[in-house]
């Protein structure tokens, strides 16, 4: 569906402060096979972008300031995939702290959307879900 306001829009990246940078970048990259684009910056200014897969990045900055940090919320990441449990094994083995073990439910949206789904806490307390829709399956 194309935005009539913003041309040619798409979502471009996410946006993480990581408490604990190397540890954050060592949990995508190793643990969920993100792959890195490019980093810029040293100590607390350094960022790195990351990919999960088909340009869906993640920036990840270094810990900001008290402020920054305190202004900076999203609910969750939700990551499209196939396969919601391997993705939450893989997250586990990677550290990641378990909140939902994969699950099937249905949305109850004007049309019921039955999806699989798992949650897991990450390295920064960022919450990450794994999410299929299988409706599009």
């Amino acid at each position: 569906m194309e935005n009539k306001v913003i041309q040619k829009a798409g979502f471009h990246h996410l946006a993480l402060y990581a408490a604990d940078f190397e540890r954050t970048m060592k949990f995508y990259l190793e643990g969920l096979g993100c792959q890195y684009v490019r980093g810029w910056g040293e100590g607390q200014g350094k960022v790195a972008m990351i990919d999960f897969g088909g340009g869906n990045l993640l920036e990840v900055f270094a810990k900001g300031s008290a402020e920054e940090q305190q202004n900076a919320r999203f609910m969750h990441l939700a990551i499209a995939t196939t396969d919601p449990d391997s993705a939450y094994e893989a997250a586990l083995g990677a550290g990641a702290e378990p909140l939902t073990p994969p699950k099937d439910t249905v949305i109850e949206a004007e049309e019921p959307m039955p999806v699989r789904l798992a949650f897991v806490k990450g390295p920064s307390g960022e919450i990450l879900e794994f999410f299929h829709d299988k409706s599009q399956s």
